[in-house]
């Protein structure tokens, strides 16, 4: 009964600072935060691609073959589907594929 309670009332605690912004400030969104939600989705997106390929060393066998095929199947299902999940989902499919199994 007790971790009940603990779950229930951080639930509501979580729910109340995700909204409470939105019911504080009524007013039209600032430029500054249009701006940050257009250009932060693609920045983070390619930190991330950054940090996935940083111990990618082309002059040791595999050579990087793996990761260049899995992201290339990336940008291919994500062009194709315009689908995150399953781009993100069938890049690392192939990833574990091709470094378990090909190489």
């Amino acid at each position: 009964m007790r971790e009940a309670v603990l779950v229930a009332v951080m639930a509501v605690v979580t729910i109340l600072l995700r909204f409470l912004p939105f019911l504080v400030i009524r007013k039209e969104t600032p430029p500054y935060i249009s701006y940050l939600g257009r250009v932060l989705p693609p920045a983070i997106i390619g930190m991330l691609v950054i940090y996935c390929l940083k111990d990618v060393n082309p002059a040791v066998s595999p050579f990087g073959i793996p990761e260049l095929i899995s992201a290339a199947c990336v940008v291919a299902l994500q062009v194709w589907r315009r689908n995150s999940l399953v781009s993100i989902l069938g890049g690392t499919v192939l990833y574990m594929v091709l470094v378990q199994q090909v190489f």
